[in-house]
């Protein structure tokens, strides 16, 4: 009977989206309707790059005036990128952020999906080409990030009036949170996915404890055992990594030495394990004991990755270290099954930050936010994955929260998903995001059960842009 159900509400929200498909097209062909890029463009600041054709959209990449600083404005401005993936007008706008770089491709974030909204995606301020110059280091921090998604809100809100939402992934789950928390009244909704929440910077047991259970008892120590094989056979692996790097004309001034960065690559193999693959994909790592050398620095190659740690590795990712060395704090792990072999341990973000950017790290930050999630949260949904690395340590709402939830997709890692939830839980979000976003139609408000994504699956609009990087970073 359910699935029955299931297949009318569909075919209702079919016709209903292929009607509403069709006005905006007929509104589209009327010569007095004002064109959508004229009316962006018309916006103080805001210029194009460029237009890309999609089916059913307009896309458009696009530059936006903002200040360095927020709290004094007079003191010049960067070009900070966005794309806008336009459906209609009368749609729900989905404000979507990786908190790094920004792709400028189509993509639409599931939310956008399950709306059937647009999608304004926003660059991470100092994440290049979005970086003021001279970088002026101590403009970047979580408020002013936050600022920047204010400011670019109030100037499409006249544009897009209808319900907002706030989403990401990782560092784009945490960007979404701390816009939330900053500038509570901007957005109708957050979906935060996999948002990590390191409240006490010194504080990391919740990691060794995932460590210790994650999985099965085999994998992990089949993990572990080549992790510390290629400890155990440091010198000729680090030869043989130094040789590549002179060849590659690699550099290791930021992090120190070879030896540091050998070993910071030694030390992410596990953690990037369980990010991006799983339990699934343990009998394809070599039995430490009879596996060559080449089989495991090939081993730790693809999953942690040689290159990363040297300066052109790095470089890409200044923003983000110098934003867990100042705020947002990174995770260390006790790690016993490597005693007497490592020789820096889990090493502090501020290690991957040039020495001439200096950093001050500010113990309150993390704290604040997570104590106003806690008792603040209004319409916020924390998506986590049972078996991510980053989800030890989730954000949780307590009492003062309203309509908030924390949800975990079982099995899933860094990837996790709405729609890998389990299906009691897919239902709740799937219809408290439709309800939030004001597109829920009738019969979700009477059964959540019935709550469906408004929009098909498109394999290149919705493909994830989750990147296995294998480094330590969310």
């Amino acid at each position: 009977m359910r699935t029955t159900l299931r297949r009318l509400l569909s075919l209702v929200v079919l016709i209903g989206t292929l009607s509403t498909v069709g006005t905006a097209t007929a509104a589209g062909r009327d010569s007095t309707a004002p064109d959508i890029k004229d009316r962006v463009l018309a916006i103080p600041g805001m210029s194009l790059v460029e237009e890309k054709p999609y089916p059913g959209y307009r896309f458009f990449v696009l530059n936006y005036t903002q200040p360095v600083d927020h709290r004094r404005p007079s003191r010049g401005t960067f070009q900070q990128r966005l794309t806008l993936l336009h459906k209609d007008t009368s749609r729900p706008t989905v404000f979507f952020t990786s908190g790094y770089g920004l792709n400028t491709e189509p993509r639409r974030s599931e939310p956008t999906r399950i709306t059937d909204g647009n999608q304004v995606s926003l660059e991470y301020r100092f994440f290049t080409p979005s970086r003021p110059q001279p970088a002026d280091w101590s403009k970047l921090d979580i408020w002013q990030a936050a600022s920047d998604q204010h400011r670019l809100f109030t100037a499409l809100k006249g544009v897009y009036d209808r319900k907002w939402v706030a989403t990401g992934g990782s560092k784009g789950g945490m960007t979404a949170t701390y816009y939330e928390r900053f500038y509570p009244r901007d957005m109708d909704a957050v979906v935060a996915y996999v948002a990590p929440n390191d409240v006490v910077e010194k504080e990391d047991s919740a990691y060794d404890r995932f460590f210790a259970t994650v999985g099965s008892q085999e994998c992990r120590d089949r993990l572990n055992a080549l992790q510390r094989e290629a400890l155990v056979r440091r010198e000729p692996l680090r030869k043989r990594y130094q040789e590549w790097a002179a060849a590659e004309g690699a550099t290791f001034r930021t992090v120190g030495s070879v030896d540091k960065a050998y070993e910071a690559v030694v030390l992410d193999f596990v953690w990037a394990f369980w990010q991006y693959w799983g339990e699934q994909d343990c009998a394809s790592v070599p039995d430490a004991a009879t596996a060559t050398d080449d089989a495991v620095y090939e081993t730790i190659d693809a999953y942690s990755g040689w290159s990363f740690y040297t300066d052109q590795g790095l470089e890409p990712y200044t923003p983000y270290y110098y934003q867990a060395a100042t705020e947002l704090g990174s995770p260390s792990m006790r790690m016993r099954h490597l005693d007497g072999l490592s020789r820096y341990g889990y090493q502090p973000a501020h290690t991957f930050v040039p020495d001439e950017i200096p950093v001050r790290f500010k113990p309150w930050a993390m704290r604040d936010v997570d104590t106003w999630v806690r008792n603040n949260a209004r319409r916020m949904l924390f998506v986590n994955g049972e078996r991510d690395p980053w989800s030890a340590e989730p954000f949780r709402v307590d009492r003062g929260a309203k309509d908030s939830y924390v949800l975990t997709a079982p099995g899933a890692n860094h990837g996790a998903s709405i729609a890998g939830l389990s299906e009691r839980d897919r239902d709740l979000a799937t219809a408290k995001l439709l309800q939030w976003a004001g597109v829920a139609p009738a019969a979700v408000q009477a059964d959540p059960e019935r709550a469906e994504p408004l929009a098909r699956y498109d394999a290149r609009l919705d493909k994830r842009d989750l990147q296995r990087e294998p480094q330590l970073r969310p």
